[in-house]
């Protein structure tokens, strides 16, 4: 369990020798969700998997990572074929269940807009779950806007549900 007095000011990329650990971070923050999906939220192969396209940013806490969250630039579907990485997104925002509500999650959603931004990104997104009513309000006061809605595919659900996406403009006045 991290300890809150020692949380590092220091925000670094995820290395291999963190893959049990984030998987471990990952899945007790996720508990949460625990009400309308079954299971863990990821494997350590999906983990894997998912830092080879992108990165995951981790918050070490006195040797124990604190908090998560992956970053990745995409293709953004209204930009002109060729313009690069105009469009960045961040998921599996992760905080250790003791520490929620320290600002943690601010920290990182911060950290990786910035690491969108020096990648050449004008906007970054993030999806999330319609039943888990207070984040779009979350999102909104940090400047994100709904841009619609996808299906959620999880065969694991316990009740319908959908993905919202918000999007920023990076630069813009939250």
């Amino acid at each position: 369990m991290p300890n809150a007095t020692a949380l590092s000011p220091s925000i670094r990329c995820a290395t291999p020798a963190d893959l049990g650990a984030l998987t471990d971070l990952v899945n007790r923050a996720y508990q949460v969700e625990a009400f309308f999906v079954e299971g863990d939220r990821t494997t350590p192969d999906e983990v894997r998997a998912l830092a080879e396209a992108g990165k995951f940013l981790v918050l070490d806490a006195g040797g124990e990572l604190a908090a998560a969250v992956y970053v990745r630039p995409e293709a953004d579907a209204d930009a002109e074929p060729g313009a690069g990485p105009v469009a960045g997104s961040f998921g599996m925002l992760s905080v250790a269940p003791e520490l929620q509500g320290r600002g943690l999650g601010k920290r990182m959603i911060a950290v990786a807009e910035a690491m969108c931004a020096a990648m050449g990104c004008a906007t970054v997104g993030v999806r999330v779950v319609n039943v888990r009513e207070e984040l779009p309000p979350f999102y909104r006061r940090l400047g994100y806007r709904e841009t619609g809605t996808i299906p959620f595919t999880d065969p694991r659900v316990r009740q319908p549900c959908h993905f919202i996406e918000m999007k920023k403009a990076l630069g813009a006045q939250a």
